[in-house]
């Protein structure tokens, strides 16, 4: 009997089974068992959490690399519209040089007729369309109207227009070709060089072409950040 009560009281420091009666299977505690399969379902929720954010993050990470590349594109399309239309300058100050027979200061009308017209429509486009369509107060159809006409006044009669005023100043102080007539200069200087000047219908073409393919290019970066921004908000 001794030995019996001594088990029994061993029984029930463990805690784990519960005394019961001769002839009863012992039972188990349901407390012990819970708290193992409680324990169990929060690793499972744990790691399905952990996958979830995982997985949450990679997205993000993924969905922030093409808007860097795609803004690195649009960097490079707006430097290939400036670089174009310091090509239409070097054309018309070639033009202008040969019309008017200047052959003096090369370096120094090149080198305005490549810089200003890069950094003209650069600019104009950054303020007219890029920081119009970031802010959203402009159209498709505005969007491609603006940078065609950007292309046209900053890559091509700006630049016709500044090398007309430069070659013609060297050409009266060289004295390269006979002085105008009085109160016909314009008229006089516009007959010297309307056959060579029909020559800048080509990066007319060019730019305008180019100016509406980047901005077409530009618009869809746009609408694409704007849907996944709004998807992550």
């Amino acid at each position: 009997m001794a030995a019996l009560g001594r088990e029994a009281g061993a029984d029930l420091r463990d805690g784990s089974v519960v005394p019961v009666g001769a002839g009863e299977v012992p039972k188990v505690k349901k407390k012990t068992l819970g708290a193992r399969s409680g324990y169990q379902d929060g690793n499972i929720h744990t790691w399905s959490a952990q996958s979830f954010w995982r997985r949450c993050k990679t997205q993000k990470t993924n969905g922030h690399r093409n808007p860097r590349k795609k803004k690195t594109l649009n960097i490079y399309g707006t430097a290939v519209f400036g670089t174009t239309a310091s090509f239409s300058g070097v054309l018309a100050n070639f033009i202008f040089r040969h019309c008017f027979k200047v052959k003096h200061d090369a370096l120094k009308t090149y080198t305005s007729l490549t810089t200003l017209p890069f950094l003209s429509t650069i600019v104009a486009y950054k303020l007219f369309v890029t920081d119009a369509l970031y802010s959203g107060n402009i159209s498709k159809e505005n969007c491609v109207l603006r940078s065609s006409l950007i292309g046209i006044v900053c890559g091509v009669l700006y630049p016709s227009a500044l090398a007309f005023t430069k070659n013609g100043r060297l050409a009266v102080k060289y004295h390269t070709v006979p002085l105008p007539p009085k109160g016909r200069v314009l008229h006089y200087w516009l007959t010297l060089c309307q056959t060579e000047i029909k020559a800048m219908v080509i990066p007319l073409v060019f730019q305008t072409v180019v100016g509406v393919f980047n901005c077409l290019q530009h618009y869809a970066i746009f609408e694409s950040t704007l849907e996944k921004t709004v998807y992550e908000d």
